[in-house]
């Protein structure tokens, strides 16, 4: 049986409690641009670009491949990406799903396509940091950003099963993550392949790749990506890894943030992993010229200057513990939230 095509609408989908099908969707939409809340009218919006006439949806990638840009996803490939979630996860048709993703972004658009192709039952909230908290519905599976987790801890045992992304799950919320009854996964993925191509339960050090994607790494070290039911060609990525298996990597940290100090590589995001259980400001650590070195190791926290305990260091490797330590006001961040590191710097 051939995959069902955009149009498609699943007669167990269900949106805040009600069936709809093509039409009722387009006419929600149309209420949601003109009365509904802020997150409403991204929903709203997407759902008319989606049931047009065209085959492909735009969308600003996030800068991880490169540049922010333009690009036209085929809204089939979305079709395929929701498929082999469903399948990946086993998640079936009728399940109770949350909805809790602004749906301006690929994560949060996905959710709505896997919602009418797989056939769920979802509930739909504003994108909000603690979303949980105001319901008492069990979940059989949602997809939050980190700190939605970390803010819905005591409550995320109403969800059986959750995925994470947007952004890398800390050291420290690894931790109070593992153990709970939920199951739940760190995804690695980006807008280009239609969000995750991969994913990993907490506290796993490798990703496991989605059905039909194949996997190998540049003359750099970094990732390349073949899904070939969603990309037309491969998707080189900016992400050092190592290769596994031809089904699982270890992700290292980004090529264009590895810092050369005296000949030594070191990875930021490795090193910020570490220190995760000791800071709690926003941070990241950063190579700097250095006359000696070439680059030297410098930490940037968030905020107002205070004074950091040895004991901060004590898991980071010889080459690893910074230099110099600086404090900048706030950091510059993209409109996603993502903080912009050469940026920010420029507050020093």
């Amino acid at each position: 049986m051939s995959n069902p095509d955009y149009h498609f609408v699943h007669s167990g989908f269900k949106l805040n409690g009600f069936h709809l099908n093509e039409d009722d969707l387009c006419r929600t939409a149309y209420i949601y641009i003109k009365e509904g809340e802020p997150h409403e009218k991204a929903v709203g919006e997407f759902l008319l670009d989606w049931f047009d006439h065209r085959d492909f949806i735009e969308m600003q990638t996030s800068g991880t491949t490169g540049l922010p840009k333009m690009i036209r996803v085929e809204k089939q490939a979305m079709v395929n990406s929701a498929l082999a979630t469903g399948e990946f996860f086993d998640l079936d048709e009728g399940i109770k799903v949350l909805h809790c993703l602004p749906t301006q972004f690929v994560a949060g658009k996905m959710m709505l396509v896997r919602a009418f192709i797989l056939g769920w039952d979802m509930d739909m909230i504003a994108p909000v940091s603690h979303p949980l908290e105001r319901l008492d519905t069990v979940y059989d599976f949602s997809a939050m950003v980190p700190l939605q987790a970390q803010n819905s801890l005591m409550q995320l045992k109403q969800v059986k099963k959750l995925i994470l992304g947007g952004a890398k799950v800390s050291q420290a919320l690894s931790n109070q993550l593992k153990g709970m009854p939920t199951k739940i996964y760190e995804t690695y993925g980006m807008t280009e392949t239609i969000t995750h191509i991969a994913a990993k339960p907490i506290g796993d050090e490798a990703f496991t790749v989605l059905p039909n994607v194949e996997i190998s790494q540049d003359e750099r070290h970094c990732l390349v990506i073949d899904p070939y039911i969603i990309c037309d060609e491969p998707v080189v990525t900016n992400d050092v890894v190592e290769i596994v298996s031809d089904t699982q990597f270890i992700w290292l940290g980004r090529y264009d943030n590895v810092i050369n100090s005296g000949g030594v590589k070191l990875y930021p995001e490795q090193i910020e992993e570490k220190l995760s259980e000791y800071i709690n400001r926003r941070y990241f650590v950063k190579g700097m010229p250095d006359e000696t070195l070439g680059e030297k190791l410098v930490l940037v926290i968030e905020g107002e200057p205070y004074a950091l305990e040895d004991d901060v260091f004590k898991r980071l490797g010889k080459f690893e513990k910074p230099k110099e330590i600086l404090f900048v006001p706030k950091f510059a961040e993209t409109v996603s939230g993502k903080v912009i590191r050469d940026k920010s710097l420029q507050e020093v």
